[in-house]
């Protein structure tokens, strides 16, 4: 997935953390009105979220020095 990430545009790289988040947030309030969940999704959707941040500030910090 990392190899995926580098390969993108920040302009992409914004859109899928939007995206990522809107899911977050959905699975958020879906898991309240049912009783089965499947808790891997959100745990995989928090990961995904936090490899795309981390490959932005990364660029941020090489285009600043």
């Amino acid at each position: 997935m990392t190899k995926e990430l580098k390969a993108k545009t920040n302009d992409d790289l914004m859109k899928t953390l939007s995206e990522s988040r809107e899911a977050l947030r959905a699975f958020r309030f879906a898991k309240e009105g049912s009783k089965a969940r499947n808790v891997r999704e959100g745990r995989n959707t928090r990961r995904g979220i936090a490899r795309v941040m981390t490959e932005l500030n990364k660029r941020a910090k090489t285009t600043t020095k």
